[in-house]
């Protein structure tokens, strides 16, 4: 199977019709001035799609996702609606299948950037920090440990790749490829984000060390796309087991990563199969997430 491809078995095509496109998770389906997005339980690390599904993990990422966009009062998003009954058919038929993992949502023009902020020196980020003393140009202190926090979160954009790996650069960088003014307004949007969310995350137990939005044009005016706030698109981490210096466990597909290394996957096609107790832990996680921050959502409904 190559890096790209779908396993056969965590596909979820809705029956009769194809989606206009499939990415690593999700699947899309184009009408026209709308798109119906649908999360699928398909996990990728290392640009690969492993053939082996997280149950559970798209209803997730689509009820976290239109749960920030409903709490992120005035910051604009594409997301018209949750409820598969209120979609336009044929696609209010499918309440099994796309019940608590799609969205009808407001066709965009994607700005072609991954929005990284970042509050806690982790991942790339802390693998950059230790090569230069700063992030995608940005210096930071020196003697910072893995895992610590920053006194102010940074914007740290990289390319938007479809295929392939994503490339931290600059903000310079990011104004050759989407414009000075528009890089402004998305740096001002994600750290605003970010900044709400992790005081609303922090008091429910949970640590958004960092994460990713994708924002597009819509009548003119940047909005987010795409997930928001999600154990795919963020890392999370328990507060109660954090400890600078350390990785702390965490509550995304951080985990899945950990266990790849471990079993001494290469990072090259095909992606292997994941044990049944790391689908399990898996699943615990990306659920927990979801409980820990909105304890009013229950997944078992759509299950």
């Amino acid at each position: 199977m190559k890096g790209n491809e779908m396993p056969n078995e965590s596909r979820g095509t809705l029956p009769g019709i194809e989606p206009a496109f499939r990415g690593k998770v999700r699947d899309i389906y184009d009408l026209g001035d709308r798109l119906i997005i649908v999360a699928s339980d398909r996990i990728s690390a290392y640009d690969s799609v492993l053939p082996t599904p997280i149950p559970g993990k798209g209803m997730v990422l689509t009820l976290l996702s239109a749960a920030w966009a409903n709490w992120l009062t005035g910051i604009p998003h594409h997301i018209l609606e949750t409820d598969v009954s209120a979609f336009p058919p044929p696609y209010n038929a499918f309440t099994r299948e796309l019940g608590g993992r799609s969205m009808l949502v407001r066709k965009a023009r994607r700005i072609d950037l991954e929005c990284v902020v970042r509050g806690y020196l982790a991942g790339s980020g802390w693998k950059e920090y230790g090569e230069s003393g700063a992030v995608c140009g940005i210096p930071l202190p020196k003697g910072l440990k893995m895992s610590d926090r920053l006194e102010e979160p940074i914007f740290t954009p990289s390319t938007k790749a479809d295929s392939g790996h994503d490339r931290n650069i600059t903000i310079e960088e990011a104004g050759e490829i989407a414009g000075p003014e528009t890089v402004r307004e998305v740096r001002r949007l994600s750290l605003d984000i970010y900044r709400k969310a992790r005081e609303y995350a922090a008091a429910h137990g949970i640590i958004i060390a960092d994460t990713k939005f994708e924002f597009g044009f819509i009548d003119g005016r940047v909005a987010v796309i795409d997930e928001v706030l999600t154990p795919d698109s963020s890392r999370f981490w328990l507060a109660n087991e954090y400890l600078p210096g350390e990785s702390p466990p965490s509550l995304d597909k951080q985990f899945v990563r950990d266990y790849l290394d471990a079993i001494g996957w290469d990072h090259n096609p095909p992606a292997p199969e994941l044990e049944e107790d790391i689908v399990r832990k898996t699943s615990e996680r990306y659920r927990m997430a979801l409980k820990s921050l909105f304890p009013e959502i229950n997944i078992e409904r759509y299950l």
